[in-house]
């Protein structure tokens, strides 16, 4: 009834404010009802439905800014600003996107998809309004998990400098800070934000510095208070950071968040609103499941249970491996940064509990805490994202690479992973891991070769990365499992004319291409490339030996990718004058940023499905 009103940002103002609540579980309904068909972030969402109510009833919108941590729980922020229609189409290919996004409304000021970069960039927006003279409020939303993140504490740093209005909200729904008790926080918490303590705050400090005694007194005050307020106020830290500490507040409490904001707005400094929130408020299965619940597909309403049977996936592979890896090894250990569920390392903490390490959302912390696992006669295995472990490239260069330890790095997500979009997309990893000294990459094309890999990486010695996709792992070829070997790829057919060098997952769509081109009349070998770095010389020659066109096939940007590098090889064997002159051509990922939407028609969309090979190769011959 009243989320109907709602058709563009700043209708929610109209709303009565008696009957918010009744809004707040439109809202809900509304979310849960969406998500059950198109599949997102539901849990983050239904926790902060009236945290945005309460900013959008505050701040003025569009003018002014709020940046989302991560981006997905800004569901109700969308709806909220006029994207109501938006909802049969999130996260679909063309349609809306499950994160903040510039491009799609003026509400949204950021783009986010990672963790702990909301009170970096807000700083950057706050810094920008001073300079240009803007009056505007700004506000970063981030997470009690996001806040493990270095870069959230390395903006902090700097905002406790600040002497210009910046809010912070911390949404706490795990209470990952304790929980303030007793009348005199609350009592602490409102009189230094009263309008009557700011005014006489400003005035006696105005009056008083630059006198004679009147730096030593405000000395002795300031001291005093810190003191008092050190026994009672667990916001401490941020306080003598420098930046003002409200809360901990009701999240669910839109006259309270209200109130907060408010009294924050008036702060010519840094403000943190410390908030409690429930995820999956107002969803059972979402609050009993929350891991499950934070990303899920299509799912039945009643129950809660998927749509769709879960098929064996590949992160299903590498949990079964790493426990009998680790029944084997007792110096094997698993790391990951904050996603036990995601990696599928929860069964082997539940296995070896002692050899596991959860370093939350620190991704950086992850490698180099990896590396110094190693350096100590360990064998760690970090499980991370192919998109996060972006964030750790100069760890895996200078903490691991430099020093030749033994990481295994098992590189889950890669390729296109479909509905996050640009953020999630594992595109860049063949390309910035296969370009480090004394990094080995490999990529398994089946289940089989999954479990072999992971075998032969943790008793490798060296810095090794497996990289695999999202989703089914693919079962066909289990006949041909020829063992592992540093550098090795493996013929899987050997024919003449065309040879089509693929890697990972692209091994299974290299096979419909093989037979998409024998109805044509062409005859192709399937070469299972399995090392991106280094690459198999000795399979290439052959290749060019016997074959008028090498096609190597990756789901990988072009840049720096394994077609590069193949190509590059087989120029400087013409240019020798060892090797015939075979042509190549490179079917890869194009070098942009993919949107979000299905797997299959990303791929088909961006030429790196069946049919779109066999008409680029049949182009060429």
């Amino acid at each position: 009834m009243y989320l109907e009103k709602i058709n563009k940002v700043g209708d929610v103002k109209k709303i009565p404010a008696e009957h918010l609540g009744v809004l707040c579980d439109e809202i809900r309904d509304f979310l849960i009802e969406k998500i059950s068909h198109t599949g997102g972030h539901l849990g983050s969402n239904l926790g902060v439905v009236e945290l945005t109510v309460a900013l959008h009833l505050e701040l003025n919108l569009p003018k002014d800014d709020i940046i989302w941590d991560v981006g997905h729980q800004s569901y109700t922020h969308k709806l909220l600003s006029g994207r109501r229609e938006g909802f049969d189409s999130l996260r679909m290919y063309h349609g809306m996107s499950g994160f903040p996004k510039r491009r799609e409304s003026d509400c949204d000021c950021f783009d986010t998809g990672h963790s702990s970069t909301s009170i970096s960039a807000g700083l950057g927006l706050v810094k920008a309004r001073d300079i240009s003279g803007e009056k505007k409020t700004v506000v970063s939303v981030i997470g009690d998990g996001s806040l493990t993140g270095g870069l959230a504490f390395e903006a902090l740093n700097n905002a406790g400098k600040s002497d210009s209005n910046f809010i912070i909200i911390l949404n706490d729904n795990k209470m990952s800070i304790s929980e303030n008790v007793g009348a005199i926080p609350k009592y602490l918490n409102s009189i230094r934000t009263s309008e009557g303590y700011l005014d006489l705050k400003d005035d006696v400090y105005n009056k008083i510095v630059g006198t004679p005694a009147g730096n030593n007194i405000v000395k002795n005050i300031r001291r005093a208070k810190n003191s008092f307020k050190s026994l009672y106020s667990p916001g401490m830290m941020f306080e003598e950071m420098g930046i003002v500490y409200l809360g901990p507040i009701n999240g669910h409490d839109i006259d309270a968040m209200r109130k907060a904001l408010k009294e924050a707005k008036r702060i010519k400094r840094a403000v943190m609103i410390h908030v409690i929130t429930e995820k999956g408020k107002g969803y059972e299965p979402a609050i009993r499941h929350p891991a499950r619940f934070h990303g899920t597909g299509p799912f039945d309403i009643e129950t809660g249970l998927p749509k769709k049977s879960s098929a064996v996936s590949w992160t299903n592979v590498f949990s079964t491996v790493m426990v009998k890896l680790g029944a084997r090894n007792p110096k094997i250990c698993a790391v990951t940064a904050a996603m036990p569920d995601g990696t599928g390392l929860k069964r082997f903490y539940n296995a070896y509990p002692e050899r596991f390490f959860d370093v939350g959302i620190a991704e950086e912390h992850a490698v180099t805490f990896a590396a110094g696992l190693a350096a100590g006669g360990l064998t760690p295995v970090v499980a991370i994202y192919s998109s996060f472990l972006q964030r750790a490239y100069d760890q895996i260069i200078h903490d691991v690479c430099l020093q030749d330890l033994p990481v295994v790095f098992a590189v889950d997500r890669a390729g296109i992973v479909g509905n996050d979009g640009e953020t999630h997309q594992g595109i860049f990893d063949l390309s910035f891991l296969s370009g480090i000294p004394g990094m080995t990459v490999m990529a398994p094309k089946n289940l089989w070769e999954f479990s072999d890999m992971l075998k032969f990486a943790v008793s490798y010695g060296h810095p090794i990365a497996v990289r695999y996709p999202r989703g089914a792992v693919y079962e066909g070829l289990e006949e041909f499992r020829t063992d592992i070997a540093i550098g090795e790829a493996e013929w899987i057919y050997r024919e003449e004319e065309i040879a089509l060098v693929a890697v990972g997952s692209m091994v299974e769509t290299a096979e419909k291409v093989r037979t998409g081109l024998e109805k044509k009349g062409h005859k192709a070998s399937l070469i299972n490339a399995r090392f991106v770095s280094p690459i198999d010389t000795e399979s290439i020659r052959e290749a060019m030996r016997c074959h008028k066109l090498i096609v190597t096939l990756e789901e990988n940007v072009r840049s720096g990718g394994f077609g590069e590098r193949v190509l590059d090889f087989i120029n400087s064997e013409k240019l020798a004058g060892k090797e015939p002159g075979a042509d190549c051509l490179i079917i890869s990922l194009p070098d942009c940023f993919i949107e979000h939407g299905d797997c299959a028609l990303l791929k088909a969309a961006n030429g790196i499905d069946a049919d779109s090979i066999t008409e680029k190769i049949l182009e060429r011959v």
